[in-house]
């Protein structure tokens, strides 16, 4: 079933500023509430700069992290509270045990759903966006891009070439790209090599982008 992009973006939010939501059922001081609140929106707005791709990082772990971290945020802003405060009306522990409800149901899901995408993306066949190429500096443009798969899996590649009449190596010197480099491409659920490397075929200069274990 397709779902349409404005709907996931509005689920993205909605799952971000939940927590902050959550809080603000809760909170008992101002001091406390404002403090852990304003965090609580500052994480809301850098996991949907993740969401939206203006941040490079990993989505899946991004999502974990911040459903583990916001709870722990919540618990020691209650704690605070709880110090300073007379102890809580029953309203406020029956509104506490829904929170606890809500966000524990909101880390289990989110642990499931990160499994799950752990386990699709074990056989490492597909091939990565175009960002996991390196950015083309000054003088050198893109001829092409495509992906090519075979026995090994499947890479991203580009054909690029030199506005300035540089020579093939002189392009690959340029682009830093004398030795293939490798990098994680995620922080927990990814553990998949990202591997960046460059070629010289006589003719062009092709970049190449491939995920593996």
């Amino acid at each position: 079933m397709h779902v349409p992009p404005y709907m996931l973006t509005a689920l993205g939010i909605l799952f971000a500023v939940a927590p902050a939501v959550v809080w603000t059922t809760i909170a008992r001081t101002r001091p406390v509430g404002f403090a852990v609140g304003g965090m609580l929106l500052a994480g809301a707005g850098l996991l949907i700069g993740v969401q939206q791709g203006r941040l490079d990082a990993p989505g899946p772990d991004a999502h974990l992290v911040f459903t583990a971290l916001a709870p722990l945020l919540i618990a020691c802003g209650a704690g605070l509270e709880g110090r300073h405060e007379n102890p809580p009306s029953p309203q406020w522990t029956s509104r506490r045990n829904g929170a606890i409800g809500f966000l524990g149901t909101q880390f289990a899901l989110t642990v499931a759903a990160g499994l799950l995408y752990a386990l699709l993306i074990s056989d490492g066949s597909e091939a990565p966006p175009s960002k996991a190429l390196p950015s083309l500096p000054p003088g050198i443009s893109l001829v092409d891009e495509g992906v090519s798969c075979g026995s090994g899996g499947c890479w991203r590649v580009a054909t690029v070439t030199s506005e300035d009449g540089l020579s093939r190596p002189e392009i690959i010197r340029v682009l830093g790209l004398q030795r293939e480099s490798c990098r994680t491409n995620g922080w927990l659920l990814d553990r998949r090599d990202l591997c960046v490397g460059a070629t010289d075929n006589g003719k062009n200069v092709t970049l190449h982008a491939g995920l593996g274990y």
